[in-house]
Parts: C-alpha cells; structure tokens; sequence
C-alpha cells in the first residue's frame, strides 16, 4: 500500500492533476467523491491499467496512458499493471477491421518480460503491483463464462464502433470477439478497480467494467481515457508497424534525433501528453512561436532532452544535447562511428558510389544511395558528392569519414 503521498495533496488539488489532457472523463463528481474518501480514511485508490502483449515494445503512445499512472502513483494511489495474458489469447479487435490474430501463451509471456520491464522506465517498480489476469480468468468454468456473456446482448456489443462497420458493412465477427469487452470487464471486478484508464479506442470494453461491477454489487470504476498520439508523421496513430514511432528502448542518440524531427504543431502536443510542462506555458510558447518571438528548434531540444532522461537519465540526456550541438550545430562528427576496412586497390579506379553505400551499410539499396547522391546528401572526406561514378585517390593507412543523410556516420579504413 502506498499511502504516503495521500495527504500531499487535496481531493481538489488532486483532481486537477489528474483531469488533465483526458479525452473521456466518466465521471469527474464520481472520482472527487472517491478521493475525498481516499483522503479521510488514507486508504489508496486501486488504479487499474491492462495491456495485452501482442507486441515486444512499448513506444511513446503507451507512456501518455503510463504518465497519468504516474500521476496517480505520486499521489499516494496504488497502481495496478494488469498484463493480459489471457485476453491476448483472445485477441482484442480494436481499431481493426478484420479479426485479429490471437496469440499463443508462450508468445504472450515472452512479450510480457518486456513490458514488465519497459514500463518501470517510468513506474516506480516498489509502489506497482504487476498482475496477470490468467491468475483469476482460467479458472473460470464454462458455465461461469455463459453467465458472463448472458449479461450482455448482441445488440449492446454492436454500439462499440469497430463492431458495428464491420457489421454493416459486412466484415465477419467472430463469436470469440465479443468475449473481450466481457473479459476486460471481468478483470475490474477482480481487481476490484477504483479507477480504469486507458486509451480512447478502449471506451468501450472500460464502460463494460463499470457495468460488470454494479452487477456485482461493486462502486462502478472511475474511466479515464487518454488521447491517441500521432506518431513522427503527425498522421497517423503512433506505431511500431508504421515506423513512426519512438520506442522505450531506443538509444538516447535515436530517441533525441527522432524528437527533433516531429513538426512544430506536433512538438506542442507531445509536450502537452508526455511531459509535465504547465499547460499555461504551453499555451505561452505557442503564442511566442507564431509571433516569432521564440525559435521552435530549442523548444524541440528540450522536449527532445525531457524524453531521453525520462528512458536514460539525466546523464544519457546530456550528452545527446551535446552530440547534437556538435554534429548537427556545429558540424563536428560523433564520437562513436563505425568502422570498415577497404583495401587501396578498390579506389584505383574509378568506382559505382551508390554500391560503395550499399556494401558499407549506409543504404538499403543502390537505388536508394543514388537518390541520396543526386539530393546532395552524401559527404566523403568533407566534400560532397554528387556524381555516381568517381575516383577517390586514397592511400593506405588514410582514414575516410563518409556522412550519408543527417545521421549515418562511417570511419573508412584504406589498407
């Protein structure tokens, strides 16, 4: 129980923590209530938060959901991290137009490590009680399992939106699928949940938990859901599948590089979801931006710092501000490039660039060198090049720095 942080806080101020940059708010008279409750008996709030690990790694998106379990967690509440074993076997629908594949247990189970893991990046491990809902949810019989689905009808689960396009326009459901909302819904009552979050798409099956738990003679849990993150495009939903994302794990140089990327109108809102920048000032920097007043690009390098020392520490952030500084201000080179060797005799004559960058790693494809060349992306000993055949005059023992793009560094060796 972690209850030392209850009395830091008002019931009010505490609400005004946690109301902000919610999207479902059900219902903010339910949760003062209960943490006015919280408050005079000292006794926690349980805060639930499920992810089923249909993937290894947690990005950006997750941590806007994670943030508000922090907040929760500073206040003196007790976070519950539930990890869906069970219902990743099922396989949640949401947001997809076809049934998604379910997974096997030991998928699941070698994906739940490194949840586990990513997400004390942020969670204090000590006050987070990790869960798995197999614990309570396999024990259930088949008889219990028809109850569960007799208190729901067909009708109610096509209101959730995803079932009913597919329904209208004639995309199969299977049976199994309208299990998951009654399942997520089960873990509340189990777990006994003051307080479920998640992200918007999951309005739904959090709502189903409310009405399981009257059923069962329980306080209907508060639901809070978070706004969907657009990932690096500023289009689409942050995504590992769509490569726009910013993994947990990525190394700070990676982390910072990708930051400093997202578009100006993008910046502001990460800043509004991932960090614990006052709103007012938000609201101040994007005045000062349209008027001119302020440089976006140092408003992304501390966002871009904010990020790295929340998955590095204060250290690894540091140093990405300062490899930054020096390659990208000052145009110096990072302190840890790659190396290859190639013999002199390969520079003797004249030679295809772009498959010199293919063979060195620093494209995927020819086609893809000869697009950087021609764009006056590529440099070779400090100068650029833009011709697809030339000849370098390289001596052994000489050592090479080749830049392609912005941040692909390579030391050649010439033996």
């Amino acid at each position: 129980m972690n209850s030392s942080g209850l009395k830091k806080a008002t019931p009010q101020e505490q609400l005004q923590i946690l109301k902000r940059g919610l999207v479902d708010f059900i219902s903010e008279a339910e949760l003062l209530k209960k943490l006015e409750a919280s408050y005079t008996k000292s006794k926690p709030l349980v805060v639930k938060w499920g992810a089923d690990p249909s993937r290894p790694d947690l990005h950006l998106g997750h941590a806007v959901v994670i943030e508000k379990l922090r907040q929760f967690q500073e206040l003196g509440h007790d976070v519950h991290f539930l990890i869906g074993d069970f219902t990743a076997m099922i396989g949640d629908p949401t947001g997809k137009n076809e049934t998604r594949p379910a997974l096997t247990r030991d998928e699941v189970l070698v994906n739940a490590k490194t949840y586990a893991r990513q997400i004390f990046k942020i969670l204090d491990p000590e006050l987070t009680k990790t869960v798995y809902n197999s614990s309570w949810l396999d024990a259930l019989t088949p008889v219990d399992f028809v109850r569960l689905a007799s208190q729901y009808t067909v009708a109610r689960m096509l209101e959730r939106d995803d079932f009913s396009k597919r329904f209208k326009g004639g995309v199969p459901i299977a049976l199994h699928e309208f299990l998951y909302p009654l399942v997520q819904g089960y873990d509340s009552v189990a777990m006994k949940a003051d307080v479920e979050l998640g992200g918007t798409d999951q309005l739904f099956n959090l709502m189903v938990g409310r009405d399981l738990q009257k059923s069962a003679g329980q306080t209907s849990q508060i639901v809070m859901t978070t706004p969907i993150l657009e990932g690096l495009d500023g289009v689409q939903k942050m995504s590992k599948s769509l490569d726009n994302y910013i993994g947990f794990e990525e190394s700070p140089r990676d982390m910072f590089g990708k930051c400093m990327r997202v578009s100006d109108p993008l910046m502001l809102r990460y800043y509004e979801l991932v960090t614990d920048v006052p709103l007012t000032e938000i609201a101040t920097w994007r005045e000062h931006m349209a008027s001119g007043a302020i440089n976006p690009r140092d408003l992304k390098v501390r966002l871009a710092r904010t990020v790295v020392k929340r998955f590095h520490g204060e250290a690894a952030a540091v140093n990405a501000v300062e490899e930054f500084e020096r390659i990208f201000v000052n145009k110096g080179l990072p302190d840890d490039m790659p190396e290859r060797s190639l013999p002199a005799s390969r520079f003797a004559l004249e030679i295809d660039v772009a498959a010199l960058l293919k063979e060195l790693e620093l494209s995927a494809s020819s086609s893809e060198a000869r697009r950087l060349i021609e764009q006056g992306g590529l440099e070779i000993a400090g100068e650029k090049v833009r011709t697809i055949k030339a000849r370098f005059a390289w001596s052994s023992g000489q050592d090479v720095v080749i830049k392609a793009g912005k941040k692909k560094f390579l030391k050649l060796k010439v033996t």
